[in-house]
């Protein structure tokens, strides 16, 4: 059983993090790097400016951005980072991996196994609502140089609502109890209704247009990488299971 699950989780894992790493390189990382022109200074955007005044002062402002852009290209290709991010998601997706099918081989107990990777893709949009979607509905992502409330705060309310939808996902899901099925469905909502932590103003050194850019595409690529993560664990689960079940009768 444990290689069964060690097995499925990496080779799900391994794959689903190459794809995440690739879709972050190419649509999230992007901006992150454009935010930080904006942490630095290097460029600003119009917020506090009047219309006539923005209008008047684009052409410069626009040199300026553009100036900014030539200068990170000149920079050539950040391996390092493109490096450490590679290695940090795939390690993640790793883990994410092993909890999903861990969940496979509990739910197997039950009798609601995945048999199918359309089934496993159901699984991983709910690690995927459960891991990043619910908490975003509270904190969502924040590029660097955004206000945010203290740390400590945003982890416990952060770590809580992932467990909290993560349980009360599974009571609703697996529970052949209507009680418990609405007992689940109160725990994942029970975070939102304590509210997350937030500054007293809101404030950043981006553009909001620039912010809300950053979360959507975080949240797209992180719901595509839980289905790949998801479809494959189930598809190497179902065919380990049917391995051993061709063994078995064979012996």
């Amino acid at each position: 059983m444990f290689r069964k699950i060690f097995g499925s989780a990496l080779l799900a894992g391994l794959i689903a993090g190459v794809v995440a790493s690739a879709l972050q390189h190419a649509f999230v990382v992007p901006v992150l790097v454009e935010a930080e022109a904006y942490e630095t200074g290097d460029i600003v955007h119009f917020g506090g400016v009047s219309p006539a005044d923005a209008a008047h002062d684009h052409g410069d402002m626009a040199a300026a951005h553009a100036h900014s852009h030539a200068d990170a290209a000149s920079a050539g290709f950040d391996w390092e980072r493109f490096a450490f991010t590679t290695l940090a998601t795939i390690v993640t997706f790793s883990g994410f991996g092993l909890m999903l099918v861990a969940g496979f081989a509990l739910a197997e107990r039950v009798g609601v196994a995945p048999r199918a990777s359309v089934v496993g893709v159901l699984w991983g949009l709910a690690g995927f609502a459960a891991v990043q979607l619910a908490p975003a509905m509270g904190l969502a992502p924040e590029l660097p140089g955004s206000a945010a409330a203290e740390m400590g705060a945003r982890q416990t309310w952060w770590l809580g609502t992932i467990l909290a939808t993560a349980i009360g996902l599974a009571l609703a899901a697996l529970s052949r109890s209507p009680a418990i099925a609405l007992a689940g469905i109160a725990l994942i909502a029970a975070p939102h209704v304590i509210g997350a932590p937030h500054p007293d103003a809101f404030a950043g050194v981006a553009p909001p247009e620039l912010s809300s850019l950053f979360a959507a595409r975080s949240l797209g690529v992180g719901a595509i990488a839980w289905a790949v993560l998801g479809g494959l664990a189930g598809m190497f689960w179902t065919r380990d299971a049917q391995g051993e079940h061709h063994g078995g009768a064979a012996a």
